[in-house]
């Protein structure tokens, strides 16, 4: 590896909807290196190859070294840099999906503990993400295998946690609501599909989204449905009231300005934005 050198790569397709990597990459900082105060829209995992650096989040700063982790989470602020004396060299891989948060879960991260220090199969794991980096492209072939090695490093991460038992807590009560999301989007659901499906009250459900993601149900559901939209927009030749049909909207126009405040341009503008490969 180079010193004081950066080698990333950012997923332009993200096709894959259980889990897609949205990017990869490792450096060697240089000693002012700093990233933040800032949030992202995905998971981020860095794995901490030598050195030493420091991750500030919920108010906590922690100091980590040489076989240490740290997670981002996603709309979480954060900041982290290098030490002064001694800077880190890194790994990372940044992703997102339906299958996301309850594989963290089974981890030992925690959004109020999102650090393992001596990480077990610490060098398994930085190997998988290096392979992940080699392996890098937008072609679909490359998509899946990203996601397979990104599949086999987060199970090393799983491998090692600590016991946890069943828990009703709200990370448990957002994973049921994001699985139910992801497998009936397409059908006109409601919050309150969602929340009677989870078993819990449409108040409660709501203070578990604001909480865990840090945006509504009905919010996270939008999103959703619009993410789907863009995939077909950019993939297939469907008119605009099938792709509404296909991804939950029942109300043509109602599906124009949830895409716009979502996007920022209509579905048509889209899809004539992206037709030109812009």
């Amino acid at each position: 590896m180079h010193p004081n050198y950066k080698n990333s790569y950012k997923v332009e397709q993200k096709e894959l909807l259980s889990l897609a990597v949205y990017n990869v990459g490792y450096q060697k900082c240089d000693l002012m290196h700093q990233w933040g105060p800032g949030v992202r829209d995905h998971y981020l995992i860095h794995y901490v190859i030598s050195g030493k650096g420091y991750y500030k989040t919920n108010g906590k700063k922690y100091t980590l070294e040489a076989g240490d982790s740290f997670l981002v989470y996603p709309n979480r602020e954060v900041t982290y840099f290098a030490d002064h004396g001694l800077p880190w060299e890194y790994a990372w891989v940044g992703f997102n999906g339906s299958d996301a948060l309850s594989i963290l879960n089974a981890t030992n991260f925690t959004p109020e503990h999102p650090i393992i220090q001596k990480t077990p199969h610490g060098e398994e794991i930085l190997h998988e993400l290096l392979r992940i980096y080699e392996v890098r492209g937008n072609e679909f072939e490359r998509a899946v295998e990203m996601t397979g090695r990104l599949y086999t490093a987060l199970a090393l991460f799983m491998k090692s946690a600590d016991q946890k038992t069943p828990s009703t807590s709200y990370n448990s009560y957002v994973q049921k609501a994001i699985e139910y999301i992801s497998a009936n989007y397409s059908y006109p659901i409601t919050v309150e599909d969602i929340a009677d499906y989870v078993g819990l009250s449409r108040s409660h459900l709501f203070r578990s989204f604001e909480k865990v993601m840090e945006k509504s149900p009905k919010e996270y559901l939008t999103n959703f449905r619009i993410k789907q939209a863009c995939n077909l927009l950019k993939t297939s030749d469907l008119s605009i009231t099938a792709i509404a049909n296909s991804v939950g909207f029942e109300n043509n126009l109602y599906f124009s300005k949830a895409f716009h405040k979502v996007k920022g341009v209509s579905p048509k503008v889209y899809k004539k934005e992206h037709d030109k490969g812009v």
